[in-house]
């Protein structure tokens, strides 16, 4: 089992999702992130002064997988979140050693 977290602009969350739907996924974790990579933030004018906004908003997405599922998902998530501009995330996978249903009490690839 792989572990996938990808961290993504908000507003391609709903394109992501639905691009993961199409290739199998049926769960999914998100959660709502702030910080910033090369893009390194920017500045903003309010009221007259100027202030740095270091950390820009972000969206981290993560999903548990069978290991046959993994090129078809960086796949999705890669052509979903993609807008050629600087900040449109990055991907990372882990390895998962187990997976545990806590209601049935399944495990491994069944617990997903």
């Amino acid at each position: 089992m792989k572990k996938v977290e990808a961290i993504i602009k908000p507003f391609k969350l709903d394109d992501v999702k639905e691009a993961l739907h199409e290739v199998g996924i049926t769960g999914l974790t998100v959660i709502e992130a702030k910080g910033f990579g090369r893009q390194k933030g920017h500045t903003e004018l309010y009221r007259g002064a100027e202030y740095v906004v270091d950390f820009l908003p972000k969206v981290k997405i993560e999903v548990v997988i069978d290991d046959n599922l993994l090129d078809r998902t960086l796949d999705a998530i890669q052509q979903a979140a993609n807008t050629g501009r600087i900040g449109d995330g990055k991907i990372f996978v882990s390895n998962i050693e187990e997976a545990i249903r806590i209601r049935t009490g399944e495990t491994g690839a069944d617990a997903i």
